[in-house]
């Protein structure tokens, strides 16, 4: 990967920063060449800052770092896209990300959550309590929460019939982690399905 710093006349490229987990674009940057190498050395975002004319560390004040996942360029080499694990909020407001209207994806939030309920085996959890019942309780659950979903979609009160369809796909992600897949595990087969390699 060799990004193209000598395109524009002061050496600096756009990077985009992703949250791995989420998918969420968090924040963008510019890195100049030695921004760029020590990303990649030291496995945490560094940019170029164009107002302090240096480079900086995201993170060096207030220790939310940038943990890099993954970097990637464009076609024309000229922008990159750095997949992160973000420790703390990314703004310097506080919030999660810099753009204010950007919609969170909470599903992956979520699996990550459920995920920790598994690992942790906390007495009072309601998730973790399934995972010690085992799969033939989890799949009971899943097939009593389709149920009441088809109840309430016969009926008119919105509000139920979103609740319980919340509570189906609840426990769909907890089926799916009990049988060691996740939400994108089922996405590559829904894209597989609608180029045609599968039969739909």
């Amino acid at each position: 990967m060799t990004p193209d710093f000598k395109k524009y006349t002061d050496g600096l490229l756009p990077a985009i920063i992703q949250d791995e987990l989420t998918g969420n674009v968090l924040m963008l940057g510019y890195m100049n060449e030695s921004a760029f190498l020590q990303t990649q050395e030291c496995g945490q975002v560094i940019f170029y800052s164009r107002s302090k004319q240096r480079l900086w560390r995201k993170g060096e004040t207030s220790g939310n770092y940038l943990n890099v996942v993954k970097m990637s360029l464009d076609c024309d080499r000229d922008c990159l896209l750095i997949k992160v694990n973000p420790v703390g909020p990314v703004c310097h407001t506080g919030s999660e990300n810099c753009f204010s209207e950007l919609q969170l994806n909470f599903l992956p939030v979520l699996e990550n959550v459920i995920a920790q309920r598994r690992l942790n085996g906390n007495e009072q959890s309601y998730t973790s309590s399934l995972f010690r019942r085992g799969i033939n309780k989890i799949a009971q659950k899943v097939g009593e929460e389709a149920v009441e979903l088809v109840i309430e979609a016969k009926d008119n009160n919105d509000d139920l019939f979103k609740n319980e369809a919340a509570d189906l796909l609840f426990h769909y992600l907890i089926l799916l982690q009990a049988k060691g897949f996740s939400l994108k595990d089922i996405e590559a087969v829904l894209k597989a399905r609608n180029t045609g390699s599968v039969p739909a």
